[in-house]
């Protein structure tokens, strides 16, 4: 992991109505070069947003806002965008959901279970919803999509395996893109409404974040392709042109 880094990365923009909205800039990929600093955002949900909120990302020149979120769900708490933004929905479905809910209201759920279950939901993201990621890289290459901003309702699961599958296009070590994931135990306010009954080492689980569980995502996405450059070229159509102009606009 980079030495000097980790008491200043990643980069938290102090909002009141999202806390776990962040700059991915500063981390160190391809030949040392770092991520640019106001190009690439993640996020947790955006409806609460205020209105100094949104003057503090409209300072940002924010353009593209990317929504993980499921149709449900983003109906259900429509985002709030600063003037200039412009939405754009990328669903993934939360389908594990209702057996996470099942065991949270029978009262059946033990942190191991959960975490099972949350596993095989990373793993659906790697690989039956790669796509949507190679949706959102396309988007990144268009120079008016940035800055832009991807998010889901906690900024942690959907969106922590987008963020590592930039990071890893960009280069960056493996141990600084799991320094990205966790930082959202420091940031996030874990207010992802849960039932109240529910058994407390269950709903912990499903607000912690799973470091284990990103890794065996990321090398399920790997293992389709063969090798890491074969995930990248043919799983998010970045070939060797379009690998370069990537790390070119992000990259220092």
């Amino acid at each position: 992991m980079t030495q000097n880094l980790p008491q200043l990365l990643p980069k938290l923009l102090p909002l009141e109505g999202a806390s776990n909205l962040r700059d991915l800039g500063g981390w160190r990929g391809h030949q040392g070069r770092a991520l640019r600093h106001g190009v690439l955002f993640r996020s947790d949900a955006l409806h609460r947003l205020t209105d100094q909120d949104l003057l503090t990302l409209e300072a940002t020149g924010l353009s593209t806002v990317c929504d993980l979120r499921g149709r449900h769900e983003a109906a259900a708490a429509p985002s709030r965008l600063p003037p200039g933004a412009k939405a754009v929905p990328l669903p993934i479905e939360p389908r594990i959901g209702a057996s996470l809910r099942d065991l949270l209201a029978n009262g059946a759920a033990t942190r191991a279970e959960t975490t099972r279950l949350l596993g095989v939901a990373y793993l659906n993201y790697a690989t039956e919803q790669l796509p949507v990621y190679r949706r959102l890289v396309d988007l990144i290459l268009e120079d008016d999509r940035r800055p832009l901003l991807f998010h889901c309702s906690a900024g942690k699961d959907r969106t922590g395996l987008g963020a590592a599958l930039i990071l890893t296009a960009l280069g960056v070590t493996r141990d600084d893109i799991l320094a990205d994931y966790v930082a959202t135990d420091r940031f996030w306010r874990r207010d992802h409404p849960l039932p109240d009954d529910a058994p407390e080492e269950a709903k912990q689980a499903i607000l912690d974040t799973h470091p284990a569980l990103l890794t065996a995502a990321l090398d399920a996405a790997v293992a389709p392709f063969g090798s890491e450059s074969g995930l990248l070229e043919d799983g998010l159509g970045l070939t060797p042109a379009r690998l370069a102009a990537f790390r070119g606009v992000l990259l220092d």
